[in-house]
């Protein structure tokens, strides 16, 4: 896994359209406050192949969550929301623009730090 830092999620999140029409694949507790996304996305850099990415939280502050069973029925066609604000990321299946509003939305995590990772589809 790779860090995500706060200056790099722009780019990050260009190169994959904001996840837009992205497919929710699992989010796994790894520990009480560690947390795993994996998505299926389509990337700009590889002439938009599609990948899986995981995207891990550390150090959870806050979190809604879905059921396993629920994931599939997700409207990915907005994309999600990253950002960071008050030394916190910040992730929702929302069109946010920052913390609060991204609590409103049906599944979110706030956390510390934020690390990645590109996989085979």
């Amino acid at each position: 896994m790779k860090p995500l830092l706060a200056k790099d999620l722009g780019g990050f999140l260009q190169r994959f359209e904001n996840f837009q029409n992205a497919e929710l694949r699992n989010i796994e507790v790894l520990s009480p406050t560690t947390l795993k996304v994996t998505m299926a996305a389509q990337d700009s850099a590889r002439a938009f192949d599609w990948i899986s990415m995981e995207l891990e939280f550390n150090n959870v502050k806050d979190a809604k969550l879905l059921e396993a069973t629920k994931l599939s029925f997700v409207d990915m066609s907005e994309g999600i929301t990253l950002l960071y604000e008050d030394k916190k990321f910040a992730f929702g299946i929302t069109n946010g623009y920052n913390i609060n509003n991204i609590q409103d939305a049906q599944c979110y995590i706030v956390s510390e730090s934020l690390k990645y990772q590109e996989n085979n589809f």
